[in-house]
């Protein structure tokens, strides 16, 4: 079983931003497989179904950025996984804008739903999805752009790269992760 988290922040207001791409692409895959987030445990809205022949588990934590690592960790001992049956995608604000990267670990970045993550589940050793939101120009803060909404060509480009989310997924979970990373990370 793989438990597959998508990091952003709850509520409405915060639909469409740039730091909750880590939902949209967890939405997709949902949308994807006809999974529903009709459960809510552990803070976190909650999907269980098959992908790709593979158990998994879906997790959208319902709780803002910096305590997302709780949910995490809440559903990797409720279902006794270890951390390297985790994958976490999220928004990385020093990619640039669209590029997909898989990682086997690494620190934080700034990334405060990482942070949370790598805290509670007490290692750094998790895969992640990481999707380029881009820095911001100055002088607009990155605090504020992360909470930004895509603009229409942002849009345009999130869309166009959920395909390449969704292959390194299948091939993470049916080759694992070395592999995704030789085919994913060489894309543009």
């Amino acid at each position: 079983m793989y438990l597959i988290v998508g990091l952003g922040n709850p509520g409405r207001q915060y639909t469409g931003t740039r730091h909750n791409v880590g939902f949209m692409m967890l939405d997709y895959l949902a949308e994807t497989f006809h999974m529903n987030f009709t459960d809510s445990k552990w803070k976190a809205l909650v999907s269980k179904g098959f992908v790709w022949n593979e158990s998994v588990v879906l997790l959208k934590p319902e709780t803002f950025m910096n305590l997302s690592g709780r949910a995490v960790s809440q559903a990797v001992r409720f279902y006794k996984l270890n951390p390297a049956d985790v994958i976490v995608i999220h928004d990385d604000l020093d990619m640039e804008f669209g590029r997909i990267k898989i990682t086997a670990g690494g620190g934080d970045g700034g990334h405060k739903g990482i942070r949370s993550s790598i805290e509670h589940l007490g290692t750094k050793d998790f895969p992640r999805v990481k999707i380029g939101i881009g820095r911001p120009a100055s002088p607009v803060l990155p605090e504020k752009y992360v909470l930004g909404k895509f603009d229409v060509a942002e849009r345009e480009t999130i869309e166009e790269k959920k395909s390449i989310v969704l292959e390194g997924l299948k091939i993470m979970l049916q080759q694992g992760i070395g592999a995704a990373m030789t085919v994913i990370n060489q894309k543009v």
